[in-house]
C-alpha cells in the first residue's frame, strides 16, 4: 500500500474542498478501496472520509424515498419502509454480502464499487485495459465464467458487481451528486458508462463529485417485486446471474413490468427490451421466455461464460412466474 494522508470530512462542503487540493478518494467504510489500495490498483495520495455524511433514510413528499449516500447496506436492508415498498431491494442487499460487510458497507460506495475481475486486481501479471489504458485485456481469452455478456466491448469484458444497484436501476433510483459545480441529479441508469473504447472511465462523475444520497421514487409496482441471484456457491459470491423484477398483471395480461439484470454487462442492466416484449401480451411461461430471449438475442457471450445467455433467460422466466403465482 502506498502512502496516502487522511482527512475525515465533518461536512459535504469539506468533502468537496478537500477533493480539490489533491488526488483524492472518497472513503466511506473502505470494504473495496481499502482492498484495491492493499492490491495497489488504486494508489490514491489521499482519502477524505465521508462516512459520517448522510445517514438518514427518509421517506419523501411524494412517497418515495431519500436514502443517504453514507446509510450502510444493512440499515437500508432492514428499513420497513424499504421492505414494504421495495422488497427486491431488500433482498438484493441481503444476497449481496455477509452480514460483517453489511454492517459496514455505505450505499455510495456500493454503487461505486469496482469490478471483481482476477485480471483488474493482477497488476504484475495481467494486462486490463481498465487499470491501464490500452494495455490489453486478457480476459477476452482468459477465465471469463463471470463476465459480461452484454454491453462489453473488445476492450473490456468485466461485470459490475453490485447486486444493490439492480432493483435501484429497474425502480428508476435517482443518484444526487455534489461537485465543484454545483448540486445535479443523475438517473442511476446513466450514471455508469459501458466501456466501449475507454473502459477506465466507469462513471459519468467528475473529479471532486460525490455522491450525497439515492432516491427512489414512489413505485406501486414495486411493492411486489423480487430479486433472484444465480452465483456458484449458497455464500458469500458474486452473481453470474441476478434479475430483479416487479410485475402488474390484470385479466392475464401484463399492463406493467420493471426488470433489471445483474452479472450481465459493465453496468447495472435495465431490461428494456424484455419490458416491452412483456406489455399487453399473456402472462404465461411462453410470452415470459419470449421476452427474455428478445433481451439476450445481443448477447455476445466468450467461451467461458457461453451459458449465460440461457441462464439469464431461464432465471428471468421463474422470477416472473413467482410474481404472478403471487398475484393470483
Amino acid at each position: 500500500m502506498e502512502p496516502f494522508t487522511y482527512h475525515r470530512a465533518d461536512s459535504v462542503g469539506s468533502a468537496i474542498a478537500s477533493a480539490q487540493k489533491e488526488a483524492v478518494k472518497f472513503l466511506g467504510a473502505g470494504t473495496n478501496l481499502v482492498d484495491l489500495m492493499r492490491e495497489r490498483v488504486e494508489r490514491p495520495a489521499a482519502l477524505v472520509d465521508v462516512s459520517g455524511l448522510g445517514r438518514a433514510i427518509q421517506e419523501t413528499d411524494a412517497g418515495g424515498l431519500i436514502i443517504g449516500a453514507a446509510a450502510t447496506n444493512t440499515a437500508v436492508a432492514e428499513h420497513p419502509v424499504v421492505r414494504q415498498r421495495y422488497p427486491a431491494l431488500s433482498r438484493a442487499i441481503l444476497a449481496g454480502a455477509s452480514v460483517q460487510i453489511r454492517n459496514m458497507a455505505t450505499v455510495g460506495g456500493n454503487i461505486l464499487q469496482r469490478t471483481r475481475c482476477g485480471y483488474f486486481y493482477d497488476v504484475e501479471g495481467a494486462r486490463c485495459n481498465k487499470r491501464n489504458p490500452g494495455q490489453g485485456c486478457d480476459a477476452l481469452d482468459g477465465f471469463n465464467r463471470y463476465h459480461a455478456v452484454l454491453g462489453s466491448s473488445p476492450q473490456c469484458i468485466a461485470t459490475h458487481p453490485s447486486d444493490m444497484c439492480v432493483p435501484l436501476v429497474a425502480f428508476d433510483a435517482v443518484v444526487h451528486v455534489v461537485g465543484p459545480g454545483g448540486e445535479r441529479r443523475v438517473p442511476l441508469l446513466e450514471l455508469h458508462r459501458l466501456p466501449g473504447a475507454t473502459p477506465h472511465i466507469e462513471t459519468v462523475l467528475q473529479p471532486g463529485d460525490l455522491i450525497t444520497a439515492v432516491e427512489l421514487p414512489a413505485l406501486p409496482l414495486a411493492a411486489r417485486s423480487a430479486y433472484r441471484k444465480v452465483r456458484d456457491r449458497a455464500s458469500y459470491a458474486f452473481a453470474l446471474i441476478s434479475v430483479a423484477a416487479a410485475i402488474r398483471v390484470e385479466q392475464g395480461k401484463v399492463i406493467e413490468a420493471r426488470l433489471a439484470l445483474g452479472g450481465v454487462a459493465p453496468k447495472p442492466w435495465r431490461a428494456r427490451k424484455a419490458e416491452q416484449a412483456l406489455i399487453g401480451r399473456p402472462a404465461t411461461p411462453e410470452h415470459f421466455l419470449a421476452a427474455a430471449r428478445v433481451e439476450m438475442a445481443d448477447a455476445s457471450p466468450r467461451a467461458g461464460n457461453a451459458f449465460k445467455p440461457q441462464l439469464a433467460e431461464r432465471t428471468i422466466v421463474a422470477v416472473l412466474r413467482t410474481l404472478v403465482g403471487e398475484q393470483a
